[in-house]
Order: structure tokens, then C-alpha cells, then sequence
């Protein structure tokens, strides 16, 4: 098994899946728009804004502007505030990019009537995927969860090394 220093979850090296859930105190709008919002998503994936018009068969892409290109991909399928299913293209290094497209598929079920389960997986990744594709995963859903549970940004590893990269954005 490889692991990523900063993920929370396993691949055996034939694994082409990763999955991870978290409970969250929202509402499926508001963790919604949370995703979707280019000035929130910053706000808990290290600096990372993902812009797109947010409709099926539309393209996105994610980067730190002026400091780095994160990915692209094509938003398949658009249930809002249910499912977003998406392409995924790694731009951040050569290495990243060679693995071509993988899946992510970001499911919201409300629990209650004041939570919601959020299942984000990353599949169609290639046999012995660079744990780099997936590693992120527990930082940014973590940064997302304190963000809209507490109004408060999380510090994680990945945070701290883009504010140095951006300037401290």
C-alpha cells in the first residue's frame, strides 16, 4: 500500500478508487455553493479557485492565480445541490500529468434537518496511481467542514506550503 503523507485513505497499488465521507453540519445548498463558489473553495483548498459555469458538459478549471495551474476537467453531470460528477486533469507537475483524467464524483445527502453527508470519490485513477492525484482529499475536506461549521479556515499542510507559494493568500 502507498500512502501520501498528508491522505487519509489507502490504495493498494491495483486500487483505481479512492473514497472519502465526512458529516457536516450545513445544509445541501450552502455545502453546495461552498463547492461552487470560486472565493469559498479557496478559502478550504489551499488557496486553490475553481471556476466554471457550473453546467453539464461545461469545463472548470483550478489554479492559485499567477502562481499555479492545479487542473481542468469537464463538469459531466450537475444536480445541484445533489451531485457533481467531473473530470479531473492534474496540471501541477509533469509527473501529475501524465496520469491524463481521472473521475471525481461529489455526492450530498442531507441527514436531519440540519446536516449533511458529504461522499467525494476520485476513481478511474491509473493502477499505482502518484498518491499526489488523491492525497489531498482529507486536508480540503477537512478545510471545508471547519469553514462552513465554524466560519474559520483550517490550517493543514497543504494550506500553509500555497499561502508561502501565493504570499500568504
Amino acid at each position: 500500500m502507498q500512502r501520501h503523507p498528508d491522505a487519509g485513505a489507502l490504495l493498494e497499488p491495483d486500487d483505481t478508487t479512492a473514497v472519502f465521507e465526512i458529516f457536516i453540519k450545513t445544509t445541501p445548498e450552502r455545502l453546495w455553493e461552498a463547492i461552487t463558489d470560486p472565493e469559498q473553495r479557496a478559502k478550504y483548498s489551499f488557496g486553490v479557485e475553481t471556476h466554471s459555469d457550473w453546467t453539464t458538459g461545461s469545463s472548470y478549471r483550478s489554479g492559485v492565480r499567477g502562481v499555479i495551474d492545479i487542473a481542468e476537467g469537464e463538469n459531466v453531470e450537475v444536480d445541484p445541490p445533489n451531485r457533481l460528477v467531473q473530470t479531473f486533469t492534474a496540471l501541477w507537475s509533469d509527473e501529475v500529468k501524465e496520469a491524463g483524467a481521472s473521475r471525481v464524483i461529489w455526492e450530498i445527502e442531507p441527514v436531519g434537518e440540519d446536516s449533511c453527508r458529504l461522499t467525494v470519490v476520485h476513481d478511474q485513477l491509473p493502477k499505482g496511481a502518484n498518491a499526489e492525484l488523491y492525497g489531498g482529499w482529507p486536508m480540503i475536506l477537512s478545510g471545508l467542514k471547519t469553514l462552513l461549521e465554524t466560519g474559520e479556515q483550517l490550517t493543514t499542510p497543504g494550506s500553509l506550503r500555497y499561502a508561502r507559494a501565493g504570499g500568504g493568500s
